[in-house]
């Protein structure tokens, strides 16, 4: 083959491969990449969308292009220890008043996303998705006891909603290069993962 044809045939095969891109968009191209990074929060837009994958891809593609660029800001260690006692101090208040602890737990969290740079939880949809752009695989827990400290949820529920919200708080409060070693090795509660703190003669 001549080195026209050559040139002819590339060029060709590019043309048809842009073509494709084009026509798949990020929408269709991206859906399983997508599902791979939003995790159980690509289940629920899907479902909110009553089961079109073209608007659930568009939204989540929406969220990356307007917070994919964030770069969680550094905690300093004096306010990640003290964020990491009141989260204890919250756990061991669940006891005797379980809707006001998870009250002031949702706001924990949102004031700790703030520091680190995430929207405001007054702005809350884009606080919600700008979380769910970096942490996915949590987002929901947090999203769970936000909505349970709006409705009248049993002590059981509220407690499950606390427990699932605080994988969030401890990405949040740990994650970065930021994070010293003694910060890292400091467990945010004692005790079995799962389980709320409770105080010692509780019986609870």
């Amino acid at each position: 083959m001549s080195t026209v044809l050559t040139i002819v045939a590339l060029v060709a095969v590019l043309a048809i491969v842009v073509a494709a891109v084009f026509y798949l968009g990020p929408g269709k191209g991206g859906g399983r990449g997508l599902k791979r990074r939003f995790g159980p929060e690509y289940d629920r837009v899907l479902a909110r969308h009553d089961g079109d994958t073209k608007a659930t891809e568009h939204e989540l593609n929406e969220r990356v292009k307007r917070h994919g660029d964030l770069r969680p800001k550094p905690l300093a260690n004096e306010a990640r220890e003290q964020y990491v006692a009141q989260w204890a101090g919250l756990q061991e208040q669940f006891v005797d008043s379980p809707a006001q602890a998870v009250a002031d737990a949702d706001k924990l969290v949102a004031r700790l996303a703030r520091d680190r740079g995430f929207p405001e939880a007054s702005q809350h949809d884009e606080h919600l998705d700008a979380l769910s752009v970096h942490h996915a695989q949590h987002v929901g827990g947090y999203r769970r006891m936000h909505l349970a400290t709006r409705a009248k949820s049993s002590t059981e529920e509220l407690r499950e909603a606390m427990v699932e919200a605080r994988a969030l708080f401890e990405a949040l409060v740990t994650a970065g290069p930021e994070d010293t070693r003694t910060t890292r090795e400091r467990p945010v509660e004692s005790g079995r993962r799962g389980h709320l703190l409770k105080p010692k003669g509780s019986g609870v």
